[in-house]
């Protein structure tokens, strides 16, 4: 069993429970961050693609919020809180809505109707950084958005605004992972599944769970090994966690999905009763896809099972 808690090296996602009638199941969000903050999960953020951010109103956004951060101040965790729009006035009005409940941290990506150029860029991070000096600051550096920053941008960018203090990569790129270790050392970067056991050999950053919330426990072992720079444990998980993907790719349909759809199959394998349903348009997996995942996990890589514990050997 894994007793190492690493400060700050996991960002992990809450995703959002629908009803039938299409309205939030606030409880069942509440118990799944209570969940969360007790698998040592204490670094949460909503609102990011797996958690609809691009999808939900304004209305939404503020009731989720207000449930997000009275659960995390009950449970001792850190909450951020996801701000996706074309409209960058949007962006700021949103800001202040969850800094009125107490936020301090935001996560946040570029306009996506177009490419930003380069001077674009330096308006959008200057008109939101440059109005809430106060609060920290994570970009999410998402292809989505059409523009993604290179870790020299990243290191300009820190100069200039000292609230960007962290980086979300959805890549996986071990050019762009390093540039951003080399290039902007004083930001704390993010990597997905996979990128973490490339990150983790070059600098010190963090890990942002997808495919490694199926086992919290072996979630925690990866970025001990990280932080240990142990070569061989490192990618031997990064290949199980390989293998899972494909399983989930596999189970789920051949048809490419919004990243919610798979991200809420992975949280259902810990609540059987967790909704599949993604806000409209964007389709979601079968309602069988959580039961049938967990069949192929046992059978092909059983150590990640939920509730499976860790041991010395991966």
């Amino acid at each position: 069993m894994v007793t190492v808690r690493t400060e700050g090296k996991v960002l992990a996602t809450s995703v959002l429970p629908w009803t039938e009638d299409w309205s939030f199941d606030e409880q069942r969000f509440r118990s799944q961050v209570r969940a969360q903050l007790a698998a040592g999960l204490t670094d949460l953020y909503i609102f990011g693609t797996a958690g609809e951010g691009h999808a939900v109103s304004d209305s939404q956004f503020a009731t989720v919020t207000k449930a997000f951060v009275e659960e995390m101040r009950q449970g001792g965790g850190q909450p951020m809180v996801g701000v996706v729009s074309l409209s960058t006035t949007t962006v700021i009005e949103r800001i202040q809505t969850a800094r009125d409940l107490g936020v301090l941290r935001f996560q946040i990506s570029m306009p996506s109707w177009a490419a930003l150029g380069d001077g674009e860029v330096d308006v959008f991070f200057e008109d939101v950084l440059g109005s809430f000096r106060e609060l920290e600051f994570l970009h999410y550096n998402v292809a989505r958005a059409k523009r993604q920053l290179t870790g020299v941008e990243y290191g300009r960018l820190a100069a200039r605004h000292r609230n960007l203090v962290a980086t979300k990569q959805s890549g996986d790129s071990m050019r762009q992972i390093a540039t951003s270790l080399e290039e902007a050392p004083q930001l704390r970067h993010y990597f997905v599944d996979g990128g973490y056991a490339y990150g983790s050999l070059i600098g010190d950053c963090g890990l942002l769970p997808s495919l490694a919330i199926c086992n919290p426990e072996r979630l925690h072992a990866y970025v001990a090994d990280g932080a240990a720079r142990d070569v061989d444990r490192l990618l031997a998980t990064q290949r199980q966690l390989r293998t899972l993907a494909d399983g989930l790719r596999a189970t789920v349909g051949s048809r490419p999905m919004i990243d919610g759809a798979y991200d809420k199959v992975v949280w259902k394998l810990h609540d059987r009763e967790f909704p599949l349903r993604l806000l409209p348009p964007y389709e979601s997996a079968p309602d069988d896809a959580a039961d049938r995942f967990a069949s192929w996990i046992s059978d092909q890589v059983p150590a990640w099972s939920p509730g499976e514990a860790s041991s010395d050997t991966v």
